[in-house]
């Protein structure tokens, strides 16, 4: 990570980037639903510009495998640490979670955990499948780490049957060394090609998710290569945010994208043959993933605040 001495001046944060902290009595009866199960979640580990919003809609997504992750990625709030083996019961809580939440669409990731012989494979295989047990009617969404290449891994999590496999390649492979040196550009797009090309008992497939960030130092026709790239790899969603600074510890923005230059690439993707884009500043992976599993073009999903409002992030 950069250090605050050899970072650039920090841009200003423009108003479609504020955000206005709802009040609601169900944002505090989220927070207590979770710690009451022990939870973790992505929301909060990674402090997500959303969460005020989607826990005040009794919407979260469940971060399993520890709080610790096992890679140092240059833009993420999580920071490495000691790793404890996985706990045995989280499945049947997420399940629980999901359960008592009310949710109709689940989605759950994880720290990665390279210190694992697969990866966290069966324990997000056992999560698809005790939510389903439960919630019959609920889809489950996954997001996963690249499991380090390991094809059996990624079969164990496909044959669990997700409703959607989410993998994100973050950013475009020339900023890879500086943002993300433990991963692979191509070896992610390895995972998605899998997860596209997959045909379970049923021959049913599985969809195949993505995503990435802008302002980290890449170009316009950096941005349109991946999503070509990751229409090739048989992604049928994708995801586009803005890159925002957790702390004066990660690198600093290097531009603020306005809201319709993300129009104007949701646009692109669609004309790249992508169905479902998702592009918005306050983007991220797992924010209103449900509508993107139901939708198919790129709805105004993101309201822009008033400029003086607190700043969520």
């Amino acid at each position: 990570m950069s250090s605050p001495e050899n970072s650039a001046p920090a841009l200003r944060i423009p108003p479609w980037l504020r955000v206005k902290l709802p009040s609601s009595r169900d944002y505090g009866n989220t927070g207590a639903l979770l710690r009451d199960l022990d939870l973790n979640t992505v929301c909060q580990s990674a402090r997500c510009p959303n969460k005020w919003e989607c826990f005040s809609r009794s919407v979260a997504t469940f971060l399993v495998l520890g709080r610790e992750c096992t890679r140092n990625c240059a833009f993420c709030n999580i920071s490495p640490g000691r790793q404890l083996p996985p706990d045995p019961d989280e499945p049947r809580r997420v399940a629980e979670g999901a359960a008592r939440l009310g949710l109709k669409h689940v989605v759950i990731t994880s720290v990665t955990r390279d210190d694992l012989p697969d990866g966290g494979a069966e324990h997000f295989a056992l999560c698809i499948r005790l939510v389903k047990g439960r919630m019959p009617d609920c889809t489950v969404e996954v997001l996963i780490p690249d499991f380090q290449g390991d094809a059996a891994a990624l079969e164990t999590v496909l044959a669990a049957r997700p409703d959607v496999l989410n993998h994100n390649v973050e950013t475009v492979p020339r900023l890879y060394a500086s943002v993300r040196p433990q991963a692979n550009y191509a070896q992610s797009l390895d995972v998605l090609r899998r997860t596209a090309a997959y045909k379970g008992e049923d021959s049913r497939g599985i969809p195949a998710k993505s995503g990435l960030m802008v302002g980290l130092g890449e170009t316009d026709e950096e941005l349109r290569a991946v999503i070509r790239d990751l229409r090739d790899a048989g992604c049928t969603m994708i995801t586009v945010g803005q890159y925002m600074r957790p702390s004066r510890l990660h690198p600093p923005v290097q531009r603020y994208m306005p809201p319709e230059d993300f129009d104007a690439l949701a646009e692109y993707g669609r004309s790249m043959g992508v169905p479902k884009m998702f592009c918005a500043p306050l983007v991220r992976s797992s924010y209103h993933a449900a509508e993107l599993v139901g939708g198919n073009k790129n709805v105004d999903l993101i309201q822009t605040a008033d400029p003086n409002s607190a700043h969520a992030h």
